[in-house]
Order: C-alpha cells, then structure tokens, then sequence
C-alpha cells in the first residue's frame, strides 16, 4: 500500500457540502500527487473528463 493511503486526513483536507456530501480539497489533491480522473470539484490538474467525440453520442 502507498505511504499516501495510509496517512489520516489533515485539517483543510475536505469539508461537508450542506447535503452532506464530503469533498476533497485542492490541498489534499495535491499531498495525493496525481489526477484520479474522476473530475473532483477542486482538481488542481483541471481534468474534465475525456472530449466528445466528433458527432457525438451515438452517431456512427
């Protein structure tokens, strides 16, 4: 297991949404070290997610 998944969540490393949705911040993205492609509100890489293709969904 990588040293980053076992260490504890620091203070500012997320936060409760008033529906009570927890989300990582841009601090733990980062102690993180690399982008887990899941489009995270506060992505310090901007990914999101992977283009459309030309003539979108479902077009052959």
């Amino acid at each position: 297991m990588p040293a980053f998944e076992t260490q504890p969540l620091q203070p500012g490393d997320s936060y409760l949404t008033p529906e009570g949705y927890l989300v990582f911040t841009e601090q733990y993205h980062r102690r993180r070290g690399a982008c887990c492609r899941n489009v995270c509100r506060h992505c310090p890489w901007k990914y999101r997610g992977p283009k459309p293709t030309e003539g979108g969904l479902g077009q052959k």
